[in-house]
């Protein structure tokens, strides 16, 4: 005879899922005040380095060390609270929330960095002086009708005709004349031309000002000076001379040297990567090497080529640092971004300046929205 016993059964479904809920509750909660002790912390640490540097010893180490270990810290707590709080919500919602979770901080900063910095430009670039109060379209109303202004427009479409298309032409020569010496002549070449990249703009400009420079008397220091006069021509001030645009050129040059290095990586690359099968099938169908690298090569690295043109094309629009500190913008030097810094530094006109920047934003955006689709084409091709 068998007897049985009725036991309670503890573990129901019902019980079970109210566990699950309850656990689910606690992980939000805690993730939730997590993320705002965490976020509240991070905050007051960064605030004490400018508020209360004593604390610090007002030593710049100390304060990078703590910064460093606060901020990757910090995002570690971060994203493990954020992990928890996302992990915590019904299933389906939990899922499809969480890449966005991720990308949301990220996505924040970029907001906070560079999208409320970009709309408070635009607001004081209808407001005076000071960005005290509106003045309306009085700005763009100085700017466009500025003599100013307008060469410095047309200075800048120079150097964006110019500098781009030189430094592309270059970088791909160098490229492929590189390529074409041993393993280890390549590697030196490519080194020595490769070198200016890691020269900061201020620095190249110094250098440059050494070679352009002017001495009085018959001994000449520059370089360029010392040729010119060796050659039988008499000493010029190189940077002074705005006949033909000679002095903006001479600027652009220190440009293209600096950036010969980075079309130069990137294209070499770009050849190395065009399949054998090719450029051997063109060679048994009798074309010649110049024909080869113009019907089978180039169009094989267009991407690359635009690519790069883009990049340097975006960087020219920027172009300040040689302008400033070889001429400043005297004898008709001047480009945007070094008008827009006179305007705000030296004039006092915080709402000029600011429709300045907000006209090169505009000048800036289409390059940009092309740069991205082309970016979207070539993977989707890829």
């Amino acid at each position: 005879m068998t007897v049985t016993t009725d036991r309670p059964d503890t573990g129901s479904p019902v019980s079970g899922s109210e566990g699950k809920r309850s656990a689910d509750v606690r992980a939000i909660a805690i993730g939730v005040v997590g993320m705002a002790v965490v976020l509240w912390l991070m905050l007051n640490v960064f605030l004490a380095f400018s508020l209360y540097p004593e604390v610090f010893l007002d030593s710049k180490i100390v304060i990078g060390i703590v910064a460093v270990i606060v901020g990757v810290g910090g995002a570690g707590a971060f994203f493990f609270f954020l992990n928890m709080f996302v992990e915590g919500l019904p299933d389906r919602l939990s899922r499809g929330l969480m890449p966005y979770a991720y990308l949301l901080p990220g996505l924040g900063l970029v907001s906070l960095m560079l999208i409320y910095p970009t709309i408070q430009t635009i607001q004081y670039s209808f407001a005076d002086k000071k960005s005290e109060r509106y003045v309306g379209f009085e700005n763009y109303r100085y700017i466009f009708g500025s003599q100013a202004f307008r060469d410095s427009i047309v200075n800048n479409l120079i150097w964006l005709l110019i500098v781009p298309t030189i430094t592309v032409m270059i970088g791909i020569a160098v490229a492929v004349l590189a390529d074409k010496l041993s393993t280890s002549g390549e590697k030196l070449a490519k080194s020595t031309i490769f070198l200016p990249m890691a020269i900061s703009f201020v620095g190249a400009s110094a250098i440059w000002g050494l070679v352009y420079d002017y001495s009085v008397g018959d001994k000449q220091t520059g370089l360029l000076n010392a040729v010119w006069t060796g050659l039988g021509g008499s000493a010029q001030t190189w940077l002074q001379i705005p006949t033909g645009k000679l002095n903006s050129l001479l600027l652009m040059v220190i440009l293209i040297w600096l950036q010969v290095g980075f079309a130069m990586i990137l294209l070499s690359s770009a050849i190395k990567g065009v399949p054998e099968d090719t450029v051997e099938a063109a060679r048994i169908d009798g074309a010649s090497e110049w024909q080869i690298f113009a019907r089978v090569v180039i169009p094989q690295i267009k991407g690359t080529i635009i690519t790069v043109f883009i990049t340097v094309l975006i960087l020219v629009l920027k172009v300040f640092d040689i302008v400033y500190v070889l001429t400043n913008g005297r004898f008709d030097t001047n480009v945007i971004a070094n008008l827009f810094f006179n305007e705000l530094f030296a004039n006092g006109q915080a709402g000029r300046a600011s429709a300045i920047v907000v006209v090169l934003l505009l000048a800036v955006t289409p390059v940009l929205i092309y740069q991205v689709r082309h970016f979207r084409q070539e993977e989707a091709n890829g």
